[in-house]
């Protein structure tokens, strides 16, 4: 596994100014050998991401919400366990997500189809960057307790943020997917095709930006596929119970998706 020297431990004397905050190395094995992420004592504000995002820069720190959820449980209950994780550069997105539509899609979606291939990447560029999406979306999410309650700015120690869920041993997936790196390696995908940014994790959930999403119902629809494979329980478990109905309700002009496994 390739990984970065991680700076957190030298925050304090990085010159860095940041509000208070508490660094984790809490996992499933007991204390990790180093801290996983820093994130703040106090709740996430508009405007905090941004800031975050440019103090953390220089470190090769990246920015993500906290969802610390309506028990206000924070990553120290999450059952983090970096030890089990792979590097999303090890596996090939299209490899993992047509391993998981041939296990689930006969059976969960009753239809007998082959995997259809990755989503083309869109026709039509969104109005904002990556970068200024994501802080527009975490400014939302920030000043919005019912959508994120709970919600802390954090720094974690990634290559590039679809590595941010594999970085902390992050185990949202686990009755899905046992090695989330290999799920990161999808996020790696849509970054390059859809311009996604992990703005948020909760202990089962993940958001990220889109700043490109699909605008054709035909685009949306292929893209459909592969959300069913990433997360089942998104399709499964809603009223969007159809790849065409979540094709249409979620994706379509969508600058914001939302994952959940139960």
């Amino acid at each position: 596994m390739a990984t970065l020297p991680n700076p957190l431990p030298s925050l304090a004397t990085s010159g860095l100014e940041l509000p208070p905050g508490t660094l984790v190395d809490t996992t499933t094995d007991g204390p990790w050998h180093e801290p996983l992420l820093w994130y703040a004592d106090g709740p996430a504000t508009p405007g905090g991401w941004t800031a975050l995002r440019d103090a953390g820069r220089s470190l090769g720190l990246l920015p993500v919400l906290i969802d610390r959820g309506g028990r206000d449980e924070g990553p120290e209950a999450w059952e983090l366990d970096p030890a089990r994780m792979s590097y999303p550069g090890d596996h090939d997105a299209e490899d993992v997500l047509r391993e998981i539509w041939d296990a689930y899609a006969e059976d969960e979606l009753d239809t007998e189809n082959d995997w259809p291939g990755l989503a083309p990447i869109p026709l039509a560029d969104g109005p904002d960057s990556p970068e200024k999406l994501a802080a527009d979306i975490a400014d939302m999410l920030a000043g919005n307790s019912l959508a994120l309650p709970g919600a802390r700015l954090a720094l974690i120690p990634a290559r590039r943020s679809a590595d941010i869920p594999a970085a902390i041993g992050w185990g949202g997936p686990l009755n899905h997917e046992n090695d989330v790196a290999r799920l990161c390696a999808v996020l790696r995908s849509w970054e390059d095709r859809f311009g996604i940014r992990v703005v948020a994790l909760g202990f089962d959930t993940l958001t990220v930006s889109v700043a490109r999403p699909p605008t054709t119902e035909a685009e949306a629809l292929a893209l459909a596929a592969e959300h069913f494979a990433f997360c089942p329980d998104n399709i499964q478990q809603s009223t969007l119970n159809t790849l065409e109905t979540y094709a249409e309700k979620a994706l379509l002009n969508q600058e914001a998706w939302t994952f959940w496994w139960d």
